[in-house]
């Protein structure tokens, strides 16, 4: 890979991982839209490390509390409230997981990186995330999560497996269908994105370190790159979501959506 294209590939990664219009999709389109090969699917998951590190960077209060609140569970501390949020946040990983597992052993990603499937995903998911936004009740905290709340977004994570889907866009539409608060429906969805991102980045650990020496370093530096344009993201998202609604998100995926249809 040239350098070009790792820049390319981690700006893409960084911006579209934590707005609501699925990084994903972006990554497959990058290919169609230029001379460049595909960059596969090392590459995207070394980028969506790169996105797990800023989560973590930019939550660390939040991931202190969850690292405690997993000592808790184990007898180690006592703070109910950290402890409920952790198993809370575990929960909702499950159905992730699963499905992830479920697609990777009967090798079925690969089949999904098409851009009609892209194209309606985008369409399909950004006018459900217009609802949400638009008709959410808005009077639920991160502190209100409840065990049938955080189970009900985790399926809509597993569901953003599918590229064009966008994780950070399913689970922000769920949240906010149940009632939370924009900033603090985008404040679970990136917490919930560290288990199952991590958990992606291990089983495809074992494949990189099959690969050869150049796609380790190609690997490396695009995540660098994608950690530095995550991190500048999602200072943007958690301030703009403060100040308006999902609007412009919503038209830019019908827009692409269709951009797409017609083009392929």
């Amino acid at each position: 890979m040239t350098l070009f294209q790792q820049i390319l590939i981690a700006l893409v990664q960084g911006i579209t991982e934590f707005l609501p219009i699925s990084s994903s999709g972006h990554l497959i389109l990058i290919p169609y839209l230029t001379n460049l090969p595909d960059q596969g699917p090392l590459i995207d998951v070394a980028v969506h490390i790169g996105s797990l590190l800023a989560i973590i960077i930019y939550f660390r209060k939040d991931v202190t509390g969850l690292a405690r609140g997993g000592f808790a569970t184990v007898g180690i501390g006592k703070d109910p409230a950290q402890r409920r949020l952790f198993l809370w946040v575990l929960a909702g990983t499950v159905p992730a997981v699963a499905l992830g597992l479920f697609l990777k052993l009967g090798g079925y990603l690969e089949s999904f990186r098409v851009t009609d499937l892209v194209a309606a995903n985008l369409i399909i998911y950004g006018l459900l995330l217009g609802a949400a936004d638009r008709w959410g009740k808005q009077d639920k905290d991160y502190e209100d999560l409840t065990l049938r709340d955080a189970v009900l977004v985790g399926i809509a994570q597993a569901m953003a497996l599918i590229p064009g889907t966008s994780r950070s866009g399913a689970t922000m539409t769920a949240a906010r269908a149940l009632g939370y608060k924009r900033v603090e429906a985008a404040r679970f969805s990136f917490l919930l994105a560290i288990p199952a991102v991590a958990g992606a980045g291990l089983l495809a650990a074992f494949d990189l370190a099959e690969a050869s020496v150049q796609m380790q370093k190609d690997a490396l530096v695009t995540g660098v790159f994608t950690f530095l344009a995550a991190l500048a993201t999602m200072v943007f998202l958690m301030n703009f979501l403060r100040k308006a609604s999902m609007l412009v998100f919503v038209v830019y995926r019908v827009l692409l959506g269709c951009a797409l249809l017609v083009m392929f």
